[in-house]
């Protein structure tokens, strides 16, 4: 070592000891890049454990001696001991801890601090007598602190239980929630050193609650996939600004449960609705401190309890059965209920993030760390990624899972990230211990399953890639229907595949094609009505430059970005929508819509409002007062009700594009306008234009009762070119006469004409349209 740099590392181990004699944790110093040994600190210079002097309301239980308990279940169950005696069980698997102390605190935040001495295959446990359903609680968890290895325990630091089936407070994300020193002026090595500052005062608590709901009155809608058409929305965004639900009901569970919201999900015929991120979520720091929220939710902490923000009556435990009461009245209405869940990271975040429960429990145990195990495996793009490979961590989904169905009323779930649960040392790998547990589990086998099949990590793109049992956001389909849409489709190979199920992507392994969750919008994007007035994403609001989001919008603004007054304008952009509706809604897969779509919702063209919590985010029913906005409306609800009376819209198995009769008709068939069979030439060709024939007379699979199912044919003709086009219709033996059941070059269309035309003879298809013929004779 140079002198110089025996210099240096001198005044590093000096100016650390002086951190601590000042009141601050010291850095780990380095010389020659390694990690040396931390300066001890002084017992003298610290206050019952705090930093700054800062002191807290530590109590002993005089008379309440915390009895053995029970390792079984997990988290805090209240029940009657052995003898009679009511209280509350807490369980905590923590493998490397030295020792755990559950905090109990009263109405003042007064804390109690009883030991948990028991330790039963890792699992910290002990019933605490007197403690009743209500008792606000966290946890403390003693060990080393050794960011370098990974170990980053602080007893400093309240802990919020993994398995709190509810939570009272704000994760605010002050200073104090930080196990390491946030704001360290070296910043590359701020995640190592340790503040001793007590954080009970400014975070969450957990609520014990107790349930005994056997859910006996409830009727499940059990829809089945072929015949399911998903609406996602937000439950605080959905609700917010609805004119028929009371303003104190508005933005909550209860909300949603209220007959006004109902009655739009009803009339419009959706079958269940996908709620966007309900466990329990935290705010970013960086949107903290530029005053925004975040709205979306896909900031997990709690995976067990409801989402407090959302509940109108209460949160300590309240919460729970007002979500039960939503979830009863949405079944009530023959309405699913489907969570989007995060299971793939939690809000704690990278090493620089805060300590809010898992990394104070057992960071080495719960999330994937790197060969450097002071960083941590992000395969999310949010900073950490939770072990899945663990049995631990399984456990602990999993648990979840089963909690959601069997003891919150909830029909299936949508994996964000899907990959990243799938992945077993490195690599997605379908044989993963996570697909294994799911598909051999007796509950979560017979709920719904939606994977977004990606993560951001290597090789982590696998859509089409998922097991049976799980269905699938198809993004091809997405990408695919935007760009014929848009004039950008090279030719129609693709776009034929998604509109007949993805068959090249699903039909394997027993797989069929309602493993497709079409859809041309999500939560994450431009709206629908976005999607035909802006090219270029505008997420200023959001604070980040307008350098977040994609920038792969596949949209077409019609010729003007952003509003226009433009009449001509105005009429394109209206026929647009009615076409991707009606493309969506006659495309064989099961359809997911988004809340607003169906009425022209936008977002000014931010296409991540993921921290919109606010009228760019929330769905704006005044736009109903617009006769324009209510014609799309009722073109949702009649195509929803036409798919519900088609079973040729909604198959269960795929088209075999075989002749199935000496007459030779095909139960699928493409056509050109020339009124011909398309050629293996013609799919390859540039074409604006794609007909599609589907025969209700050779639907395989039968009835409940045993009898052949059979329904009309219909003939699909979808035109994206700028100049109406004259189309040769099929004559037989698809058809003698065809007659027009919806037409999109038309505003309105709750009663649309019911044209004749014959077979064999030219019809002309309007510019950027589609037609919708069924065979009448």
């Amino acid at each position: 070592m140079s002198s110089a740099a025996e210099q240096e590392a001198v005044e590093a181990v000096s100016n650390a000891v002086e951190a601590v004699r000042s009141g601050h944790a010291a850095p780990v110093p380095q010389i020659d890049g390694r990690p040396q040994e931390r300066p001890k600190e002084r017992p003298e210079e610290r206050t019952n454990g705090q930093f700054r002097g800062q002191v807290v309301r530590v109590q002993s239980r005089p008379g309440a001696p915390v009895w053995p308990g029970s390792s079984h279940p997990l988290g805090a169950r209240f029940h009657h001991g052995p003898d009679g005696t009511a209280g509350t069980n807490f369980a905590l698997w923590a493998q490397g801890a030295e020792a755990v102390e559950v905090c109990l605190f009263d109405e003042t935040g007064a804390e109690t601090r009883c030991a948990l001495t028991e330790h039963t295959h890792e699992i910290w446990h002990g019933f605490v007598p007197g403690v009743r359903p209500g008792q606000r609680y966290g946890f403390r968890v003693h060990g080393r602190w050794d960011p370098w290895t990974g170990a980053r325990y602080n007893p400093a630091k309240l802990l919020l239980d993994p398995y709190a089936r509810a939570v009272d407070g704000d994760f605010t994300l002050p200073p104090e929630v930080y196990a390491h020193v946030r704001d360290w002026p070296q910043q590359y090595i701020a995640d190592t050193v340790r503040d001793d500052r007590d954080s009970a005062p400014f975070v969450p608590k957990g609520v014990v609650v107790h349930d005994d709901d056997d859910w006996a009155d409830d009727v499940r809608p059990k829809t089945p996939w072929a015949d399911s058409v998903i609406y996602e929305l937000h439950v605080r965004g959905f609700t917010m600004r609805h004119p028929g639900i009371p303003e104190e009901l508005r933005g909550t569970y209860a909300g949603l449960a209220h007959p006004a919201a109902i009655e739009h999900l009803t009339s419009l015929g959706v079958t269940a609705v996908e709620l966007l991120p309900v466990h329990q979520f935290a705010h970013e720091d960086h949107l903290l401190r530029r005053g925004l929220r975040n709205y979306w939710g896909y900031n997990s902490v709690g995976y067990f309890a409801p989402h407090a923000g959302y509940s109108s009556s209460g949160t300590a435990g309240q919460q729970v059965g007002e979500f039960k009461r939503m979830v009863r009245a949405l079944h009530a209405a023959g309405i699913e209920v489907i969570l989007d869940v995060v299971y793939n990271h939690t809000a704690e975040a990278g090493e620089l993030g805060p300590t809010l429960s898992l990394r104070g429990i057992d960071n080495r145990g719960y999330y994937r760390l790197q060969s450097d195990q002071r960083r941590y495996s992000d395969y999310t793009g949010c900073g950490n990624t939770l072990h899945a490979g663990r049995p631990h961590v399984l456990r602990l989904i999993t648990d979840s899972l089963r909690y959601w169905v069997t003891e919150m009323g909830v029909d299936g779930f949508r994996f964000d990230l899907a990959a990243a649960l799938a992945r077993s040392m490195h690599d997605v790998d379908m044989l993963s211990p996570f697909l294994a547990v799911i598909a051999q589990d007796p509950v979560l086998r017979r709920v719904k399953l939606i994977a977004e099949p990606w993560d951001v990590g290597s090789g982590g793109y696998q859509v089409g890639a998922f097991p049976p049992l799980w269905t699938e956001w198809n993004d091809r389909y997405r990408d695919a229907v935007r760009d014929f849409w848009r004039g950008a489709l090279p030719d129609v190979r693709d776009l034929g595949y998604r509109l007949s199920g993805s068959s090249d992507l699903y039909a394997w392994g027993g797989r069929r094609p309602y493993a497709s969750v079409n859809f041309v919008t999500a939560h994450d994007g431009f709206t629908l009505r976005d999607l035909v007035t802006y090219e270029r994403k505008h997420n200023e609001g959001n604070g980040e430059a307008n350098r977040d989001g994609t920038n792969d919008n596949r949209s077409w603004n019609c010729g003007a970005e952003g509003e226009s007054d433009d009449p001509r304008i105005g009429v394109l952009r209206r026929r647009q929508l009615r076409n991707l509706l009606t493309t969506l809604l006659l495309s064989t897969g099961v359809p997911m819509l988004v809340a607003g779509d169906e009425f022209g919702r936008t977002q000014d063209g931010n296409n991540n409002a993921y921290c919109q919590d606010n009228e760019t985010g929330w769905v704006d029913w005044s736009l109903l007062e617009d006769p324009a906005w209510r014609s799309l409306l009722a073109l949702a609800s009649r195509l929803i009700a036409l798919r519900h009376a088609h079973p040729v819209l909604r198959r269960r198995a795929f088209f075999s594009g075989r002749s199935q009769g000496a007459d030779g008709l095909r139960d699928l068939a493409w056509f050109t306008p020339a009124g011909a069979e398309m050629t293996e030439r013609d799919w390859y060709a540039p074409s604006a234009a794609l007909g599609m024939y589907l025969s209700g007379r050779d639907i395989p699979g039968r009835d409940e009762r045993g009898r052949q199912v059979t329904d009309d044919s219909f003939l699909a003709l979808l035109h994206t070119g700028d100049r109406p086009l004259e189309w040769v219709l099929p004559g037989a033996p698809w058809a003698e006469v065809y007659e027009v059941v919806l037409d999109t070059s038309l505003e309105e269309q709750s009663d649309p004409p019911r044209t004749r035309h014959r077979g064999g003879q030219p019809l002309v298809v309007p510019a950027r349209s589609v037609l919708l013929l069924k065979v009448a004779g």
